[in-house]
């Protein structure tokens, strides 16, 4: 049964290119630089743009479970043609489908829904990774600088948003779920700053800033104004029902959802 994974480069896919792997299932991952991909020994690697439905034949060939995302090409886009992915996947003969869910709803999911596929959506509260933002103002200045300091969010790990997916790939009795995932508990940005402190054996100073410094920042940066707008809005006001600690990873995985202290661990080189 080989598996296909879109988005295999990314934040959550390497993690489930990795964990299938390790498991003995064959592996498919789609880049659209696989010269530039690295994958554990035996995955076959194809290239293709999950955006242009033309560059997908091949590596729909054979596949019985795929795992997509909602967005494609350069800039991140919710995805124009899901119809068509979801017509590839079916002639293909996929039956279990995962997908990693963005904050917009891509023309992907209404076609899933319409489908006879088994699909199970994913759809995570902040990523642990999002932290790694800061990795370079902690290693050259020790401080961390954002707004809204007592923002409180349920993040959680990208290797368990990835266990969530692999065990739908390869289980029965997760189609038509929507699986909202959090991690095993809730913390502030002033939370995050000391424990990554404490991971690395050194304090970060925070410092807080306004809103409208924080917007200036983003701008300086060349965030797009739609970006910093959803930013602002999402921090500034932290959705509730998302950030509210659930048992699905433990549920799914049967296993307890890493802690932010585990992941600030496992990257603390990069904030050295």
């Amino acid at each position: 049964m080989t598996i296909l994974v879109t988005g295999a480069t990314g934040t959550v896919g390497r993690h489930i290119v990795a964990q299938l792997a390790e498991a003995g299932h064959p592996v498919r991952a789609l880049t659209r630089n696989p010269g530039k991909a690295s994958f554990p020994e035996g995955v076959e690697v194809v290239a293709g743009d999950l955006a242009k439905t033309d560059t997908l034949h091949a590596a729909f060939e054979g596949v019985t479970a795929v795992h997509l995302i909602n967005f494609g090409g350069d800039d991140y886009a919710p995805l124009p043609n899901g119809q068509d992915i979801v017509d590839l996947a079916r002639k293909a003969g996929v039956r279990r489908v995962t997908l990693l869910a963005g904050w917009d709803e891509s023309t992907l999911e209404p076609a899933l829904r319409e489908s006879d596929l088994a699909w199970t959506q994913v759809s995570p509260t902040e990523f642990m990774a999002n932290s790694l933002q800061w990795a370079d103002a902690v290693r050259t200045e020790g401080v961390i600088r954002e707004p809204f300091g007592d923002a409180t969010t349920a993040l959680v790990h990208e290797a368990d948003i990835a266990a969530v997916a692999a065990t739908a790939l390869v289980e029965d009795g997760h189609g038509g779920k929507v699986y909202g995932l959090t991690g095993p508990e809730r913390l502030t940005i002033r939370d995050k700053v000391r424990l990554i402190g404490e991971a690395i054996g050194k304090e970060i100073e925070f410092v807080e800033l306004t809103p409208e410094q924080a917007r200036e920042r983003m701008a300086a940066e060349g965030t797009p104004q739609e970006m910093i707008d959803f930013m602002i809005d999402v921090f500034g006001n932290v959705p509730e029902e998302a950030n509210t600690v659930n048992s699905v990873v433990f549920d799914v995985t049967g296993r307890a959802p890493r802690t932010f202290a585990q992941w600030a661990a496992e990257h603390a080189d990069s904030f050295r």
